[in-house]
């Protein structure tokens, strides 16, 4: 596949306009049309993409090979099953979808038409966590604060499937075991949602993840900790740092009075990236076949799945209260 692909963005709010003009400016692709259900914001962001603003859905599908679909989560699936009925290539930002059973039907349309399917987490493009998935062996705990003040955006789902989803994306990839049990509280502070959750999961094997995930906090916080028998990481998303200590090798027995001498503390920084990019990049490399697919539907649903019983073990708690 040689010539340009023709993409499409169905959603033009803030992520579906970063979408259009990532597509604009992207040699071997053609931004053709966008398409939102407020006609005025699309036809703004064509204007500044050079493209057109579709009157309809169809219209914005009738010409393209892929699409971004960047519509608020509880239109995830009827967006995404548009894209996919009318044979395009979809991209779609996470959550996959509002729900396991909406993903699975998702993941199912897309096997039988031959079509893929690839999901924004965009942490995954993060050269931080790039460079922590080369060195983890077998994490044994894990500990994930992800928080951030109120920016009003996300707030027609819960903080589990608007902020959490990233690190259960992350830890489910990291981990690579079965999910066993949740324990979890959510609450609604400025939203009819839950605004601030945490939830202590279990995976086969022992590792156990304590995940916190907050849109109501006074600072942007995005990390993450990881131990392993011989390694303790700390991983800062926003900074693109990663420190690892380590024991050294041939250290003997650590001396109480002066326990960091046996220490190795590393410490690593990453340049500025733009994960949005490379995210995009890289599915239409998969389209291509020139690589597969970065984080597949499948694997979406996993993180998705998970977040599923978070919530409903949240439901459950509250309901007791």
């Amino acid at each position: 596949m040689s010539e340009s692909l023709r993409a499409a963005v169905i959603g033009t709010g803030h992520l579906g306009t970063l979408h259009a003009e990532k597509y604009a400016a992207m040699d071997g692709v053609r931004l053709t049309a966008v398409y939102d259900v407020d006609p005025s914001r699309a036809r703004a962001v064509a204007q500044a993409c050079g493209c057109r603003a579709a009157a309809s859905l169809d219209e914005a599908l009738a010409e393209a090979d892929i699409a971004s679909v960047a519509v608020p989560t509880a239109a995830h699936h009827a967006a995404a099953m548009a894209v996919l009925a009318a044979g395009v290539h979809l991209l779609i930002e996470k959550p996959l979808a509002s729900c396991a059973r909406e993903g699975e039907e998702i993941c199912d349309s897309a096997e039988k038409a031959g079509l893929l399917v690839a999901v924004g987490h965009l942490e995954r493009f993060n050269p931080a966590f790039e460079d922590l998935r080369r060195m983890l062996g077998h994490p044994r705990f894990i500990e994930c604060h992800r928080l951030s003040p109120f920016a009003g955006r996300g707030g027609d789902t819960d903080v589990v499937l608007d902020v959490m989803i990233h690190d259960l994306d992350l830890i489910a990839f990291l981990v690579g075991k079965p999910l066993v049990s949740v324990e979890a509280v959510g609450v609604p502070v400025l939203s009819d949602h839950a605004d601030i959750a945490n939830a202590r999961l279990r995976f086969e094997g022992g590792c156990i993840a304590n995940v916190t995930a907050s849109r109501v906090s006074l600072k942007r916080e995005r990390r993450m900790r990881i131990f392993q028998e011989d390694a303790y990481v700390a991983v800062d998303f926003d900074a693109r740092s990663v420190r690892v200590l380590r024991r050294k090798d041939g250290s003997g027995r650590i001396d109480p009075a002066s326990p960091m001498d046996s220490i190795s503390i590393e410490d690593r920084t990453f340049d500025a990236a733009d994960p949005l990019r490379d995210e995009i990049e890289a599915f239409v490399a998969a389209v291509r076949g020139q690589r597969g697919v970065a984080v597949s539907g499948r694997e979406a649903l996993t993180a998705l799945t998970i977040a599923d019983r978070v919530c409903r073990v949240m439901r459950e708690e509250a309901a007791r209260a």
